[in-house]
């Protein structure tokens, strides 16, 4: 990297102060670096929701979470400013576990037969002098026929 001295102000109180690039990066790098953590711990705790929302099966999760840890990463991006790639590498690797580990669960979780739902069994039987009411249904639309109806007026 050059450095590239450059002048600061322009006014007589500045005195001509001469910054380097290498000074601003310095500055830089002091302020990208906690930026740079937040970012790597979104990424990690968006992939952690993914791989459970992929176990799971719901994509509409998965692709939000998936979503959020985009801007997890390119928020871990700014720790390069100070050379801390290993947050950028953190991100993209928890990402990758993720995906890997949601897919592998949700396989074995297809692997486990379902539990049968409980049948109620009522201990007590109903006493025999009250009456059970008979259910009366009526016919649904959509199984009378135009010809029934019309045999019924007499128009048939």
């Amino acid at each position: 990297m050059s450095v590239i001295p450059r002048t600061v102000g322009d006014t007589e109180a500045d005195r001509g102060v001469k910054m380097s690039s290498l000074g601003v990066l310095n500055d830089l790098a002091a302020f990208f670096l906690p930026i740079g953590f937040i970012g790597a711990a979104i990424a990690v705790l968006c992939a952690l929701v993914a791989a459970v929302a992929l176990a799971r099966g719901a994509a509409g999760l998965t692709g939000g979470a998936v979503g959020l840890w985009i801007v997890g990463a390119m928020l871990s991006v700014t720790a390069g400013f100070s050379g801390n790639w290993l947050l950028l590498a953190i991100s993209a690797g928890s990402l990758i576990a993720a995906l890997v580990l949601g897919v592998v669960a949700r396989s074995l979780l297809r692997l486990i037969p379902e539990r049968p739902a409980r049948a109620v069994v009522n201990e007590e039987p109903a006493p025999a002098s009250v009456a059970v009411p008979v259910a009366v249904s009526r016919p649904r639309l959509a199984e009378l026929r135009v010809g029934d109806a019309l045999a019924k007026t007499g128009h048939a």
